[in-house]
């Protein structure tokens, strides 16, 4: 099972539920937004995660036209799940919207948009 994130809609607190106890989280007073993730891009930015194999692995970049990497509007981070193991890679706003990983096999990569949240490429 792939960890839930949660958003709070009010400060925009981010969080990843490990173990789910059948409780909704709380933030600046009321339940968090679980996010739900989005696979097909609307718009001119694009999200969705596009995989690419390499000789070492497989490198991960976001949408079919490169997202935006400006300090307002970025990816924050993009995420490999892979036989039960969670591979993660945090961005900042001056770094290419793209990752490498040393896996050759994965079930599931997500990204995380700090305007447009979570989307997957699980192909």
């Amino acid at each position: 099972m792939v960890n839930e994130i949660y958003k709070c809609e009010i400060c925009g607190n981010v969080i990843e539920m490990l173990h789910n106890a059948g409780v909704n989280p709380v933030c600046c007073g009321q339940d968090m937004v679980r996010l739900k993730e989005k696979s097909e891009d609307v718009g001119k930015e694009k999200h969705v995660p596009i995989v690419e194999k390499t000789e070492t692995g497989i490198k991960v970049k976001v949408g079919s036209i490169e997202h935006p990497m400006e300090e307002k509007h970025f990816i924050e981070w993009i995420e490999v799940v892979s036989g039960g193991k969670i591979y993660k890679e945090f961005l900042k706003p001056i770094m290419k919207p793209e990752a490498e990983f040393c896996i050759k096999e994965f079930d599931l990569v997500r990204i995380y948009c700090n305007i447009h949240g979570l989307w997957k490429n699980n192909s």
